[in-house]
C-alpha cells in the first residue's frame, strides 16, 4: 500500500493513562495502535505474579480497562492493536482478550509472538558474563526473567496472517510500530534506511506525551497537562515521518520537543543497535510544516548484527529507606545528624549478632536556602542494602527509635505505617545469537510459519562528522549564560548508564557548547554520581550531542538506592551550568532559534 500510515502511541509505561485510546481514536484515519508496557522491573513483577497465578504475568488492566472500554470501537473502526502487554506469559493475555472480545460479541483474529522468554531454558547460559561489567550469571536459584528483545519479523508474520490484535512478550519498543510499517508498505527486511524510518517512528512513538510537550524542557509550552496530547505518526511508503497528535488535545508538537525525545536513552546516535536494523541517527532533520507537526527524515540504517540482548532480572538481596523534612537552621547537618543515629544503632545490633555490615547506604538530601536567613527547608533521604530482610528492618526501626532523640523540627507525611524491606531487583543483561530462540507465531491457536531472515554481512562503520570550532574572541566580547538560555535537554536511564540529549536553540552555539562541555567537565559536573567514563556523541543534523555517563546511577533501577536511579535529574543539573558565547550570538531563550 502506498497511502500514508497512521499509528497512535498509546501507553509508554504500564500505568499510563487508560483515556490514551480514546483520545488516539478520535484520529482520522487512523490504522494503528502501539502499546508499550515493559520495563526490566516490569518483567520482574510479572515473573512473580505467574509464579502464585499461572493465569498471571501480563499487563491485566490492558484488557481488564483500555481493551474493555475500547474494544467495541476499535473494531468499528478497523484499527489493528499490537502489545508487548503479554510480559512473561503473553498466551494467557491473548487468552483473556479472547473472552473479553467473545463478552462484546466481537470477532477479532487475536495472535500471540512467542519465543522471547528464555527462563526455561536459562542452565543453557551459566558461563555468560554481564555485557557491560564482566560479572559472572548470578546462580540459577536467584534468577526471576531471563527475555531476549525481539524483533518486528515474528509480528510482521502475525499481521500477514490476517491478525487484528498482536501480543507479544518482550520485544524492542520501537518494533511494534515498524512491523506495523513493514505490514502496511510490503518493506523488505534488507531495505535498512525504511526499517531505520519505522524504527525511528516507533522510537518516537514509544513514550507517549514525551514527544508531544510531556518531559520537555521549555514545558510551559505544553499548556493544561492533563489535557495532553498523546503522538500520532504519519509514516509514507518512502519513510519520512511526520510527528504530530490529535486535534483539541493540549501539548506541543516542535523540532525541540520531537528532538529531545529522538535523543531519549540512546547511546552512540550512529550506532543504536536493534534487532532489526543499526540506526544512525546523526543526520535526522526536524521540520516545523504546521503547527503540532513535524517532519522527520534523514535517518539511516545498517544491517543488523544478528545478536539479541537479553536481559535477566535476580534477586539481589533487600533495602528500604526512610524520607522525612526537617527545617531550621543548619538543616542538613541535623538531618544527617539523625540519620547517621539510627545507622550507628542498627549497626552496633549487627556487631553484636556477629552478622555482615549493610552492603550500601545512601543518604541524600534535597532542598535549601528561600531566603538570604539562616533557615533552611530540607527533604531527606535515608536508604540501606543487605542480604537479609531483617537487617533493612531493622534499620527502619531504629531509625523510627531514634524520632524523639532527633534535632528539632523533623517532620513527616504519614498514614502507610513504617517502611518494609522490599526485594532488590537487579538486571543481568548478555547477549545471543538470534538463532538461539525458538519462535513460535500462533494466530487464534493455530500456528503460522515464520523463520527469522538471514543477517548479512555488515557493512562500514559511519563516518564521524567533523565538529565546528569556535571562532576565537577577544575577553570583552563573551556572555555567560546557562545552558537552559541556550539549549534544549532531556535524560534518562539505560541500566547502571545516563544519557543527556542536548539540542541547541541556535546552530551557531553548538561549537561553544561542545567546547564547554568536555568529558573533564562532565564528570566533574556529576562527580557525586558518577563511577565510570564520559561519551560525547556530535549529530550535525539536529546540532546536538548526546552525552554518556557510564556507571552513574548505582546500579540503577530498583537495584540502587539513589533517589533518582533513571537519570532524570541529569539534564535539568546540566542545564543550569553556565556556559560563555560571544556576545553577538545571544538570542532570546524562550522558544530558540530551531
Amino acid at each position: 500500500m502506498t497511502k500514508p500510515l497512521r499509528i497512535g502511541g498509546a501507553s509508554g509505561f504500564w500505568g499510563d493513562a487508560p483515556h490514551a485510546t480514546q483520545q488516539l481514536l478520535c484520529t482520522p484515519g487512523l490504522d494503528f495502535l502501539v502499546y508499550d508496557y515493559l520495563a526490566e522491573i516490569t518483567m520482574s513483577i510479572m515473573a512473580r505474579a505467574r509464579l502464585k497465578d499461572p493465569q498471571k504475568g501480563y499487563a491485566v488492566d490492558f484488557v481488564s480497562d483500555v481493551m474493555a472500554q475500547n474494544l467495541t470501537r476499535i473494531a468499528e473502526a478497523g484499527v489493528k492493536v499490537l502489545s508487548n502487554a503479554g510480559g512473561v506469559n503473553p498466551t494467557a493475555c491473548a487468552e483473556a482478550l479472547r473472552l473479553k472480545s467473545a463478552e462484546f460479541g466481537l470477532d477479532l483474529k487475536i495472535a500471540v509472538v512467542q519465543g522471547d522468554d528464555l527462563m526455561p531454558r536459562v542452565a543453557e547460559f551459566a558461563d555468560r558474563t554481564e555485557m557491560f561489567s564482566g560479572a559472572p550469571m548470578p546462580s540459577e536459584d536467584k534468577i526471576a526473567s531471563v527475555n531476549a528483545y525481539i524483533g518486528a519479523g515474528p509480528i510482521v508474520a502475525a499481521l500477514q496472517a490476517g491478525a487484528d490484535i498482536v501480543i507479544t512478550g518482550r520485544c524492542v519498543d520501537s518494533a511494534l510500530t515498524l512491523a506495523a510499517c513493514m505490514h502496511h508498505f510490503g518493506w523488505p527486511h534488507d531495505n535498512y534506511d525504511l526499517l531505520v524510518a519505522g524504527s525511528l517512528a516507533g522510537h518516537l512513538l514509544e513514550c507517549g506525551p514525551q514527544a508531544t510537550g510531556g518531559n520537555f524542557t521549555d514545558w510551559e509550552l505544553a499548556g493544561d497537562l492533563a489535557q495532553i496530547g498523546y503522538p500520532v505518526a504519519e509514516i509514507s511508503a518512502e519513510g519520512a515521518i511526520i510527528l504530530t497528535k490529535p486535534e483539541g488535545t493540549s501539548g506541543c508538537v516542535t523540532p525541540a520537543s520531537v528532538g529531545e525525545q529522538m535523543l531519549y536513552e540512546i547511546g552512540d546516535p550512529q550506532s543504536y543497535i536493534l534487532p532489526d536494523v543499526i540506526c544512525d541517527f546523526s543526520n535526522v532533520q526536524l521540520a516545523q510544516t504546521d503547527p503540532d507537526r513535524v517532519r522527520v527524515t534523514g535517518a539511516r540504517g545498517r544491517a543488523p548484527t544478528g545478536q539479541l540482548k537479553v536481559s535477566a532480572t535476580w534477586a539481589d538481596g533487600y533495602r528500604s529507606g526512610v524520607t522525612f523534612l526537617i527545617n531550621g537552621r543548619d538543616a542538613r547537618k541535623k538531618a544527617e545528624a539523625f540519620a547517621q543515629a539510627g545507622l550507628a544503632r542498627a549497626r552496633a545490633v549487627l556487631k553484636q549478632m556477629g552478622a555482615p555490615d549493610y552492603r550500601d547506604v545512601s543518604f541524600e538530601a534535597f532542598g535549601g536556602r528561600p531566603s538570604n536567613s539562616d533557615y533552611e527547608e530540607i527533604s531527606f533521604k535515608a536508604a540501606v542494602k543487605h542480604d537479609d530482610p531483617r537487617a533493612v528492618g531493622l534499620f527502619l526501626r531504629e531509625l523510627t527509635g531514634a524520632a524523639l532523640a532527633t534535632p528539632p523540627g523533623m517532620h513527616i507525611f504519614t498514614g502507610g505505617g513504617r517502611p518494609k524491606p522490599s526485594p532488590v531487583v537487579a538486571l543481568f543483561s548478555f547477549l545471543v545469537p538470534e538463532t538461539t530462540l525458538n519462535y513460535r507465531v500462533t494466530v487464534d491457536g493455530k500456528d503460522i510459519s515464520y523463520n527469522s531472515p538471514p543477517v548479512p554481512p555488515h557493512g562500514p562503520a559511519p563516518v564521524r562528522a567533523i565538529i565546528p570550532k569556535p571562532i576565537e574572541q577577544r575577553k570583552t566580547d563573551w556572555e555567560e549564560r546557562p545552558l537552559e538560555h541556550l539549549a534544549w535537554a532531556r535524560s534518562g536511564d539505560k541500566g547502571d548508564k545516563a544519557n543527556i540529549g542536548v539540542i541547541e536553540r541556535n546552530p551557531a552555539y553548538l561549537p561553544y557548547i561542545w567546547s564547554a562541555l568536555t568529558e573533564d567537565t562532565l564528570s566533574a559536573i556529576f562527580a557525586d554520581y558518577l563511577s565510570g567514563s564520559v561519551e560525547r556523541y556530535y549529530l550535525p543534523g539536529t546540532h546536538a550531542m548526546n552525552i554518556i555517563l557510564n556507571e552513574v546511577l548505582g546500579g540503577g533501577g530498583v537495584a540502587s538506592l539513589r533517589n533518582d536511579a533513571q537519570g532524570k535529574s541529569f539534564a535539568q543539573i546540566l542545564l543550569a551550568i553556565p556556559v560563555k558565547v560571544p556576545a553577538g550570538l545571544i538570542a532570546n531563550s524562550e522558544q530558540g532559534d530551531y
